[in-house]
């Protein structure tokens, strides 16, 4: 959808990946099933229906948590989050109380404490790396990338700091999200 002040003959076209775009642009409308990377439009892969299972248990079991505790707010795949180069949409964000900006009626304007991907069959494993990278350089304090066919999850916490959950661990929020734990086995039942 786009935004209401938007001269359509000012719209980049936007069926090829690789179009040039400002950043500007980029937020300034609302390009459903994209991001934005270093200066260019690039396509999300359609969420599987285990894509959405594992994203609505992440958020069932955080945002329990989250909410009971007064630790902040969780945002779902529809939130933009800037990341210096790179508008972003998580599957799943958590951005702690003490850092939410105060108009909360755009995109996020600073990166989460907590993102959470969930790697799709299209996804390759460069890209999802880079993209954790990129939260952290940003200062994302906690990445999880979550992989499905292993059942899996990467915790990412620098670009030397990161460990291999399997099912019989319990992944938890560390000092991100303060007290939260759960069986990694729990994402995938």
């Amino acid at each position: 959808m786009l935004n209401s002040q938007t001269n359509p003959e000012s719209i980049p076209d936007i069926t090829t990946h690789g179009t040039p775009i400002t950043q500007e642009e980029f937020l300034e409308n609302d390009f459903e099933g994209y991001e934005y990377v270093k200066g260019e439009l690039v396509p999300m892969a359609p969420p599987s229906m285990e894509h959405g299972e594992i994203s609505i248990k992440v958020i069932r079991y955080l945002d329990l948590h989250v909410h009971t505790h007064q630790l902040g707010h969780l945002y779902t795949a529809e939130t933009t989050f800037q990341l210096g180069d790179r508008v972003v949409k998580p599957d799943v964000a958590f951005v702690s109380t003490n850092r939410l900006p105060e108009d909360r009626r755009q995109g996020s304007p600073v990166p989460p404490d907590l993102a959470v991907e969930i790697v799709s069959p299209s996804d390759k494993h460069y890209d999802v790396t880079e993209k954790a990278f990129a939260y952290l350089k940003s200062g994302t304090r906690l990445v999880w990338v979550i992989e499905p066919v292993a059942k899996t999850v990467m915790v990412y916490r620098s670009e030397t700091d990161f460990t291999l959950l399997a099912c019989e661990d319990t992944l938890t929020g560390e000092d991100v999200v303060e007290g939260f734990t759960c069986p990694v086995a729990q994402l995938f039942e």
